[in-house]
């Protein structure tokens, strides 16, 4: 795709955003009031305390709860992709390998009300594990926040938000969407809540089946002779999530949490046959357990103190199929074990009129056991952090943050945090510095990793010598902000020095004899096969800079228009040659046109949404081609009586039917991965008791 398109695109959702804010005439009904309110929402993740997204000194990126459900989106990854030009996804049997500025899964911070997700197979995440139905907001905080969240916060920190609504003393509600390739999501759920105790459960099950956009590959070492193959360019699945969630607000200031949340997912691949390649002997199965208790209390409005503890655990392994020399049908091997122990403490004081300031402190333990990768290793950090901003000279405000931390195989980090805010009237400048902090994980430290796919050895080898990874963040913000409009710049420029990247080893004769001799299971015929084997190692440095466009408006009564564009340049240095890194994506946008409107107890809502984007870089492969896709979605609400509810949708994804058909081969990648037009049917049923 060229780039231009995208580029006018944006202009355009600006200058017709801009135009139409000029000639608004009128006043505006209770429904686009509302919507006035949620183009300054409460955020918390920019600066670790809540205040309004145009208070912040750190610009933060909000998808509210409402425009998820507007464009009918029922996973994680949709979410991020359909709104979010700066992110980009590519799912496959270990999960989902997730980009965000141009850097991947294990620079991203994903945190679930603020508490860390763990748990990835070869550095893809399992979004699936990921309750939607109770997403408030998700919050997008690009750049390095080791400062407030500690290592791993490189690329930037994603905040999923949810809530618990005490409108009810009883409510019931069931969702359901339907569409092609055997997609499937329905979640239902029970929310009880009297005297200040709240109890909510939920179980979602989601499921879709595997197909191909083209049946053919490549012979392998031919560029014209090609087979049949079942191998799918999406992996099926099948997925459950069970969570269950206690709140008690004894009085005004002091109120506790209790959750737990269960989640199961198996893959559902084509099975090994003997005339066609690209079947598998065994399916992936992914079991996640998750475990949270906190509590916080309110000295005043602007004074508190709030402690958090967490378990999180996950596992992942092979679960055979097909009987094979070594296992029979229905066995289960465990493949990787991750466990971590996370407590918080902090305080959030308001000392002064115009100052907040924060106090903290946060414990870790991660552990990882993988019998492929021979490991069972556990690591310990502990971390202390203050972070103070003040309101000075009417429209100026400061923060300065520091944080420390101990880890137990790299020592002592400090990583700071600058930012300046200058906002006269409407609007806002912004100039923010943030240091960035990664521990290499345990996997790449220790891998002794050996494993068999398709017949072909995969050896990769940890490195006890790396050195942490450290990155500095620079960027500078200009926005407009009043009640019907939001339109705002970012340019930034991350640095990071000391990337661990894997590299790619080509076998000798004397490396063939080292890996035979440290991985005897390898047999003659899988040795002669073997190529290249894998090593960690830190890289020069990374460099990525870019800009981004975003606008939100309130263009007339019922409408809204929302229009985001990225532009991300990011590379790697290794000796003296800088390389673009892999799926890197440079220019991308993402347009949303919402249409509501209420007659009655009925209540009607449009959604026109699109994804473009230019080509995905694979510096090794082909560059996937870039591609444009637009949905529509529409929702229906009935409000039937007092305590009822029912909002039947219907919607159209990938409109124009944009597909990516190549034959597959050893040297292509893809970017695309829908199968082409689709219907989308959806029922939502809810039923409430309201208080006395």
């Amino acid at each position: 795709m060229k780039r231009l398109p995208v580029f006018f695109a944006c202009l355009l959702a600006c200058y017709t955003t801009c135009e139409a804010q000029i000639h608004r005439k009128g006043d505006i009904d209770t429904t686009q009031t509302s919507r006035s309110y949620n183009l300054n929402p409460v955020v918390v993740t920019g600066s670790g305390h809540h205040q309004r997204l145009k208070s912040t000194a750190t610009p933060v990126h909000v998808m509210s709860k409402r425009e998820i459900q507007e464009q009918g989106i029922t996973t994680f990854d949709q979410a991020l992709t359909r709104m979010m030009p700066q992110t980009s996804m590519a799912p496959n049997s270990m999960g989902t390998f997730l980009r965000l500025n141009g850097l991947g899964n294990k620079y991203i911070l994903i945190l679930i009300n603020g508490q860390k997700v763990t748990g990835d197979i070869s550095n893809n995440v399992d979004l699936n594990r990921i309750d939607m139905s109770r997403i408030e907001r998700i919050e997008v905080l690009d750049g390095a926040a080791s400062s407030l969240y500690g290592s791993d916060a490189i690329a930037g920190v994603i905040n999923i938000i949810t809530s618990q609504p005490t409108d009810a003393l009883v409510h019931v509600h069931n969702d359901l969407k339907v569409s092609g390739k055997g997609a499937l999501t329905e979640t239902v759920g029970l929310d009880i809540y009297k005297n200040g105790f709240g109890s909510y459960t939920t179980f979602t099950h989601d499921r879709a089946d595997s197909y191909q956009n083209n049946n053919l590959e490549y012979v392998k070492g031919s560029d014209t002779e090609t087979q049949e193959t079942i191998a799918p360019l999406f992996t099926g699945y099948r997925s459950n999530v069970v969570s269950q969630k206690f709140t008690y607000k004894p009085n005004k200031k002091l109120a506790f949490n209790a959750g737990l949340s269960y989640s199961y997912k198996i893959t559902d691949r084509p099975e090994t046959r003997e005339d066609v390649t690209g079947g598998t002997d065994y399916e992936m199965r992914y079991k996640g357990f998750r475990w949270n208790l906190g509590g916080i209390y309110k000295f005043s409005r602007r004074n508190s103190l709030q402690a958090d503890f967490t378990v999180d655990r996950f596992r992942y392994g092979k679960e055979y199929d097909i009987a094979t020399k070594s296992y029979e049908v229905g066995d289960y091997v465990q493949s990787k074990k991750q466990r971590s122990m996370e407590g918080q403490l902090k305080a959030i004081l308001g000392l002064t009129t115009n100052s907040t300031t924060i106090f903290g402190a946060d414990w870790q333990k991660n552990y990882l056991t993988a019998s492929s990768g021979n490991i069972d290793q556990h690591v310990s950090t502990f971390a202390a952090y203050a972070q103070h901003e003040m309101k000075f000279l009417r429209d100026f405000t400061a923060t300065v943050g520091l944080r420390w931390t101990y880890h137990e195989t790299f020592k002592n980090h400090l990583t700071p945090k600058a930012t300046l805010m200058y906002a006269p009237g409407n609007f806002r400048f912004r100039a923010t510095y943030s240091a960035g902090f990664r521990a290499p994980g345990l996997d790449e430290l220790y891998y002794h990793y050996f494993s068999v796919n398709r017949g072909k050895a995969q050896i990769i080898f940890g490195n006890q010598d790396l050195s942490p990874e450290k990155s500095h963040y620079f960027s500078l913000n200009a926005e407009y902000h009043n009640d019907y409009i939001v339109v705002g710049v970012t340019g930034f420029l991350n640095r990071i020095n000391d990337m661990v990247v894997r590299e790619n080893i080509d076998v000798d004769a004397n490396s063939l004899q080292m890996l035979q001799t440290e991985f005897p299971e390898m047999t003659a015929d899988q040795a002669a096969k073997l190529e290249r084997y894998s090593l960690y190692r830190n890289s020069d440095k990374g460099d990525v800079k870019g800009v981004q466009l975003n606008v939100s408006a309130n263009l007339f009564e019922g409408f809204n228009l929302s229009a985001n564009y990225a532009y991300t340049y990011a590379r790697s240095k290794s000796g003296e040659d800088w390389m673009t890194l892999e799926r890197s994506i440079r220019h991308a946008a993402t347009i949303a046109a919402n249409y509501h409107r209420q007659w009655g107890k009925y209540k009607m809502n449009v959604n026109l949404n699109g994804r473009l984007q230019s080509k995905t870089y694979y510096p090794d492969y082909e560059d996937a081609p870039g591609f444009g896709v637009w949905n529509l979605h529409t929702t229906h609400t009935f409000n039937v009586a007092r305590w009822a509810v029912i909002e039947p949708s219907i919607g159209v994804d990938n409109i124009f039917d944009r597909v990516d058909c190549r034959i597959d081969s050893s040297s292509r990648k893809y970017a695309l991965y829908t199968p082409g037009r689709m219907l989308v049917v959806g029922l939502k049923v809810r039923f409430l008791s309201k208080h006395e």
